[in-house]
């Protein structure tokens, strides 16, 4: 028997209830996970690995390791939570799942990051939500029973108020509701998974009909509690609605180049990515880079509480569009919008990150999407200075993979 095999027969014989017994007999420990992993690829570390990890959790169920245990700590914050494992599993494990219980326990009380313990308090105090789309002047309509309505998310709100306008400009029947709080999304990822169901229902009754959302996390976290019948992302509703793309985006005369970032939740969770590349084929030319469907390193969270390891996460993609060629790198969500704007502008790119519905907008006719000049800094001497890039391996990692400052906590 190998060691897999014994650690999963010792987890469903002797477990301490942490897991969910079916999720976790499932992995055979058969690797097909490995190179799809962002972490792994970055460590080459087994413990990095989605099966290394899950050897990991049958030895927290069997009391073999302790929570406290310094590879634990790490290892459940070292993780994406990409599922980007889940699509090439043979049988079927659901990854997510086991994060999320995983995180549950090893996250509580004085273990869980403090960073996101207030994000979390943030987003579940919905008042404080509306007050801040107040100021940001995001759309807002009266509730439409029957009819669609637009998630408006609980930091998207305040960060790209201008959104929810656009995807008013592109679906004009949609509701958009101001009464409204937070998915939950945020707090299934960050250990309080009960939390985050909680706050999904809530949603449900607030937003009647199909809910539309420009989030692919968040999408997949309420079609998981929902249902996937009533949670839409952007693009599959206009898919689903008929709404072709009108127009086209143009830069010096000839059709934009333009390339996507997919959401990891909305690709390996609910399995949409053909939807937006489809759209954005109708209004510019559609740009294949190399690792636009692996995660970009935002990961909710991940990317303010690990940092160092999320830029590393990001390099190589960057690469990869520049070397491309494009005029822009479309998202789905906007933690990827701001991980990708934020890299660009830090290196001082041409490339703009743009959400799909603002492209789309834009080639209708709507908002001029910005033009790709480079990005300067004027020093006192007015000599301009390019933003640097952050590449490569931090010295002083904890292991391979992993950057120190970070505490082993994650998004």
């Amino acid at each position: 028997m190998t060691a897999h095999a014994e650690d999963a027969r010792r987890a469903t014989s002797s477990g301490r209830g942490i897991f969910d017994p079916q999720l976790l007999d499932r992995c055979i420990s058969c690797g097909f996970c490995l190179p799809a992993c962002p972490t792994y690829a970055l460590s080459r570390d087994e413990g990095s690995s989605p099966r290394g990890r899950i050897t990991l959790m049958r030895a927290l169920e069997t009391g073999r390791l302790d929570a406290d245990d310094r590879r634990l700590r790490e290892e459940s914050s070292f993780c994406l939570g990409c599922r980007a494992c889940e699509p090439v599993c043979p049988a079927g494990v659901q990854y997510g799942e086991l994060l999320e219980e995983w995180r549950d326990h090893q996250w509580r009380g004085r273990h869980r990051p403090p960073l996101a313990h207030v994000l979390m308090r943030v987003a579940e105090r919905t008042p404080l939500l509306r007050a801040m789309g107040v100021v940001r002047r995001h759309a807002r309509t009266p509730p439409k029973p029957g009819g669609p309505s637009l998630m408006l998310g609980c930091f998207e709100r305040g960060l790209y108020p201008r959104l929810s306008r656009t995807v008013r400009r592109l679906l004009p029947d949609i509701a958009v509701p101001a009464q409204q709080g937070c998915c939950g999304a945020l707090h299934a990822h960050n250990g309080e998974s009960a939390k985050g169901r909680e706050l999904a229902r809530r949603l449900g009754d607030e937003l009647p009909g199909v809910i539309v959302t420009t989030a692919g996390g968040c999408a997949a976290h309420l079609a998981s509690v929902l249902g996937r019948d009533r949670v839409h992302e952007l693009s599959e509703h206009m898919a689903a609605a008929g709404a072709a793309p009108a127009g086209e985006v143009r830069v010096d005369g000839r059709r934009a180049r333009v390339a996507i970032q997919d959401s990891c939740h909305l690709r390996n969770g609910l399995r949409v990515f053909a939807e937006p590349r489809a759209l954005i084929s109708g209004v510019a030319e559609f740009v294949t880079v190399a690792g636009d469907d692996s995660c970009c390193g935002s990961a909710g969270s991940y990317s303010l509480l690990r940092p160092r390891d999320s830029r590393r996460i990001l390099a190589p993609k960057l690469d990869a569009v520049e070397a491309a060629g494009v005029d822009y790198v479309v998202a789905v969500n906007p933690g990827c919008l701001r991980q990708l704007h934020t890299g660009l502008r830090r290196r001082g790119s041409r490339v703009r990150a743009v959400h799909l519905a603002d492209l789309l907008a834009a080639a209708a006719g709507g908002r001029p999407l910005p033009r790709g000049a480079a990005w300067r800094l004027a020093l006192p001497r007015g000599v301009p200075w390019r933003f640097p890039v952050v590449r490569g391996r931090r010295r002083g990692s904890t292991h391979r993979g992993a950057a120190r400052s970070s505490g082993g906590w994650s998004a």
